[in-house]
């Protein structure tokens, strides 16, 4: 049976940019806390340096009636520890945790750590994938995007052929696959590597029949593919 914690730390940061300066101190607070203490307004109100008109004005934008049961509800979380969850929705975080778990498992920290500073270091990246792996490259780039990092992700054969022949040293090739032999991709990195860029591949499975193509092969357990097409993926990108 799998247990997992109520808290209403998530609700806060929902309506978290919806805060004034003040109540988003209070907001920082009641997120970062981790003690079961004095909640009473008065208590909370000279701790904080602020009203308990405040206290008030952030309990309402974050969807409870006042501060009263707002305390009542984040107290929750420090009384009940385990909450039994059953059905769909246990199979739906199970798969998610079981992933997660894998995830750190496979992930070599150092490895990312070599793979994300010559990221930085590239004039620009280059993200091939075919089916659900162009979810993940075209999600990928929409992030390293946010962050400044000229990256493209290509998933047309035609457009993939293209890019890969104006890949020059300084640019980085990664390519997406699952089972690791995508003919289109793994066609782009070996022109990538033959004209001296930085190259990953990233399948599910270690081959050695790829060894020719790559500076760092980053594999991934399968069930990765199947359940986190999108976010979940895209975060041990980071």
């Amino acid at each position: 049976m799998s247990y997992y914690r109520k808290t209403i730390v998530p609700n806060i940061e929902a309506h978290y940019e919806n805060l004034s300066a003040v109540e988003k101190n209070i907001a920082d607070f009641f997120i970062s806390n981790e003690e079961d203490m004095d909640f009473s307004s008065r208590h909370i109100s000279s701790m904080l340096y602020v009203s308990e008109a405040s206290l008030s004005r952030f309990a309402k934008k974050c969807g409870y009636k006042g501060y009263r049961e707002f305390v009542f509800k984040y107290k929750e979380s420090f009384g009940e520890k385990d909450h039994q969850i059953t059905g769909q929705m246990r199979e739906v975080f199970d798969s998610y945790q079981e992933l997660l778990n894998k995830s750190y498992n496979l992930a070599d920290e150092a490895q990312l750590r070599r793979i994300a500073g010559k990221m930085s270091e590239c004039r620009r990246v280059f993200v091939y994938g075919k089916g659900s792996s162009s979810l993940a490259a075209r999600e990928m780039q929409f992030r390293f995007m946010r962050l400044g990092l000229d990256m493209d992700a290509v998933d047309e054969t035609h457009m993939m052929r293209f890019h890969s022949t104006i890949v020059q040293e300084d640019c980085m090739a990664i390519g997406i696959s699952i089972s690791g032999r995508t003919e289109e991709v793994m066609e782009c990195l070996k022109q990538a590597h033959r004209q001296g860029a930085y190259t990953v591949l990233q399948p599910t499975t270690a081959r050695n029949t790829v060894n020719s193509v790559k500076k760092w092969y980053v594999w991934r357990q399968r069930k990765t593919w199947t359940l986190a097409i999108s976010s979940l993926r895209s975060i041990r990108f980071l």
